[in-house]
């Protein structure tokens, strides 16, 4: 899968968000890839915030994560921020995980152009 258009760049943004609020991943984990992330690559001002406030809540339970997220969003000026709706389908199977991981990847690819392929 190759992000060169607008709509497959949005569902490779929107499913790291997915992977990083997962109850799937470690709190660890989750605060490796935010850290090697560009918060550039997420171009919608929503998906960024949101990205920003996932990284700057650290490597808290993602069930916590996902308590106090709502707020946070809000805060930022998004008023009508609705979690559920915006990571439907909400829960990922562990099969969902492999897709949701190899969406971070090519964003952790694009973060980094100039270096190596890490989706390979």
């Amino acid at each position: 899968m190759h992000s060169n258009g607008p709509n497959e760049r949005a569902e490779l943004q929107r499913n790291t968000l997915r992977l990083l609020c997962s109850v799937l991943i470690k709190s660890g984990t989750r605060l490796e890839i935010c850290h090697l992330l560009d918060p550039r690559v997420f171009q919608d001002p929503l998906q960024r915030v949101v990205f920003e406030e996932i990284r700057d809540l650290g490597t808290i339970e993602s069930r916590r994560l996902r308590e106090l997220l709502p707020a946070r969003i809000t805060n930022r000026g998004f008023p009508d921020f609705d979690l559920h709706e915006f990571l439907a389908p909400y829960e990922a199977s562990e099969q969902d995980i492999d897709e949701l991981f190899e969406s971070a990847l090519q964003l952790l690819d694009q973060s980094h152009p100039d270096e190596e392929h890490l989706a390979e």
